[in-house]
């Protein structure tokens, strides 16, 4: 009869971890820099060698455009070719559906690297509102580069991409966009002591040596 009981409990276990995993909240780095900073590429690093999965706001954002019968795709596309800002709704929504579905396919994949997001103060406000309880924010993962790095980075990236917005009179509208309305993003949680510095004006793996230090040190 103990031996039955104790067969009982045990067959219990699994089913209530996966109950503890579904209220686990999502655990999240922001990813910031300007456009060429290598912050798809140091994330790609990174989901090598921890276990994080990697969410690209700007990814997400193409993505939709081009999904057929997007009713949100015209709109997205007049935005990114003119340099702008998308809604902080359809990025939002966009974001935490990506979260949703990784954490049902996979109870174990709860931390996530949030690329190029959030860009501006509307951004961030809207991040507040809807995810407030809902999500972790531990730091900012800041990869800091110099304006023309940036423009050359990406101006042979378009050489391959494909990126209707890697040309220069995008990027130096981008450029613009980063610094008015993404800096003072990162200066925000500069002061709350949640921003991680890393010179990303150097080599790939000179970079990545030292963001696995900081994910090393952070757990």
């Amino acid at each position: 009869m103990i031996g039955g009981l104790f067969a009982k409990v045990f067959q219990r276990v699994p089913s209530l971890l996966y109950r503890v995993s579904l209220m686990m909240k999502p655990q999240v780095v922001f990813v910031l820099g300007g456009p060429g900073a290598g912050k798809g590429t140091q994330c790609s690093k990174i989901v090598e060698s921890f276990n994080y999965t990697h969410l690209s706001a700007g990814d997400l954002l193409r993505a939709e455009r081009a999904r057929e019968g997007s009713e949100s795709g015209q709109l997205i596309s007049n935005y990114i070719k003119e340099g702008k800002i998308v809604p902080v709704e359809i990025t939002i929504n966009l974001l935490k559906k990506a979260m949703e579905e990784t954490m049902q396919g996979d109870e174990k994949k709860f931390r996530f690297l949030i690329d190029g997001f959030p860009r501006n103060g509307d951004n961030l406000q809207g991040w507040e509102k809807v995810m407030e309880g809902k999500a972790d924010v531990k730091f900012v993962l800041f990869f800091d580069c110099g304006n023309e790095v940036c423009i050359d980075r990406c101006l042979e990236r378009g050489k391959s991409s494909g990126r209707s917005d890697d040309n220069r009179e995008s990027l130096e509208k981008r450029i613009q966009t980063y610094l008015q309305s993404t800096r003072p993003i990162i200066d925000q949680y500069e002061k709350s002591g949640k921003v991680r510095t890393i010179d990303a004006s150097r080599c790939v793996n000179e970079v990545f040596a030292d963001v696995k230090a900081v994910l090393d040190k952070e757990g």
